[in-house]
């Protein structure tokens, strides 16, 4: 069958089951069920999201897909399956060439789509996928590091480790091993997480700052330390997550395998500490409470409430933090989403992006100023993909 018609077949299904479900009362299903069909329903074909006007590789969409893979395990509907591989074959072309991935920039988000493709390939035998998953494999293989081993973030920004690149990349690296039988990947993940925490952890508050430079040359960087000078909460949020994502493959007997559980221990304790009292959920600059323009914010939340339930449910902390979860959940669900009326749900309150550095117009310094500084959006993929995780380890937390 011509793949573009299959394709619209298989999105014209999609549609059905969309309009097949805002006939149910909303409120009964679970929420992972009721975000993902949302979602599904803004942007009929995945490659859509973030308004996209053509297809395009990039780590947001990898988020969403990734969370409607979870959520096809999670329920066993296929319809999220199929919407997964609407992605995967709009970008990945028949000879395994992932379409509008720049590989020389070496930019570590590059990684993060790539773990689609397991479910995918581990359903179809398809090779596109294997190909796919072998370059992305070979750009970590050759992407610039810090002296000590580190991942760069990206080429274009030299020396420097950031949070958020722990959870592009290391899952995946993990699990390519685990999956082709390269077993040094295991002790590639556990340094890459231990590197960052010894640089950014401060002792003080038990969080981790953004972003760390060797070099000591970017204006963020602390003189001494090389640390960013604030905890954004997403980019905490994704270390957290990559951790807990981590661990479901790095075989009980890897060296330093207990360090990191400590580290998520830790985390836990520090995430907790932090938590609005009144709403459950976190502020996007996380220590600085009800400062003036700071704001509760939902793709952090969802990642903590991601990283502390599915470490309940694998063990890794203990029981004493259900409650703390349950309260996080209840106030991103509260707070956080919006009933439409065509029966779908509105994500609120989100950080539209935030990073380190850049060119001389739009220099990125790391102050509390600029973290509040930049846009507060709906719908962002960051926020939905996060919530449908987040949404179904509460889900299994509750059910346990």
């Amino acid at each position: 069958m011509n793949q573009n018609l299959f394709k619209a077949i298989i999105a014209c299904g999609i549609v059905c089951f969309i309009a097949c479900t805002t006939t149910k009362k909303a409120e009964t299903e679970k929420w992972s069920e009721r975000m993902a069909r949302s979602e599904m329903k803004r942007f009929p074909e995945p490659w859509m999201i973030e308004k996209a006007k053509k297809p395009r590789w990039g780590y947001t969409h990898g988020l969403v897909v990734k969370s409607m893979l979870e959520e096809w395990k999670h329920t066993g509907d296929s319809t999220y399956y199929e919407y997964a591989k609407i992605y995967t074959d709009s970008l990945i072309d028949t000879d395994g060439r992932i379409k509008t991935m720049k590989y020389l920039s070496f930019n570590i988000d590059n990684v993060n789509g790539g773990k689609i493709l397991f479910d995918l390939y581990a359903k179809t035998g398809d090779e596109r996928y294997k190909t796919a998953m072998d370059t992305l494999r070979k750009q970590m293989a050759e992407q610039p590091r810090t002296s000590e081993g580190g991942f760069w973030h990206k080429l274009k920004y030299t020396h420097q480790m950031w949070l958020d690149g722990i959870f592009m990349a290391s899952p995946y690296l993990v699990q390519y091993g685990a999956t082709f039988q390269e077993p040094a990947l295991f002790d590639e993940a556990v340094k890459q997480i231990l590197l960052i925490a010894r640089k950014t952890y401060d002792p003080a508050t038990g969080l981790y700052y953004h972003g760390w430079d060797e070099s000591r040359e970017q204006k963020w960087a602390n003189p001494e330390t090389g640390c960013s000078p604030n905890f954004w909460s997403r980019s905490i949020g994704w270390y957290g997550a990559a951790i807990v994502d981590v661990l479901d493959y790095l075989p009980q007997e890897t060296a330093g395998r207990d360090s990191v559980i400590q580290i998520l221990q830790g985390l836990a304790e520090a995430i907790v500490k932090y938590q609005d009292p009144q709403s459950g959920t976190w502020y996007q600059v996380t220590d600085q409470g009800a400062r003036k323009g700071n704001y509760l914010e939902s793709s952090a939340t969802a990642l903590f409430v991601y990283t502390l339930a599915k470490a309940i449910n694998k063990g890794y902390i203990g029981n004493e933090y259900i409650e703390p979860v349950r309260k996080a959940f209840n106030g991103m669900t509260g707070n956080f989403t919006r009933l439409e009326e065509d029966g779908s749900y509105t994500i609120t309150n989100c950080c539209a992006v935030a990073g380190l550095g850049g060119d001389s117009k739009r220099y990125r310094d790391g102050s509390f100023e600029y973290y509040i500084s930049e846009p507060i959006i709906e719908n962002d993929p960051k926020s939905v993909g996060a919530f449908i995780l987040a949404a179904i380890e509460f889900e299994k937390m509750i059910e346990k």
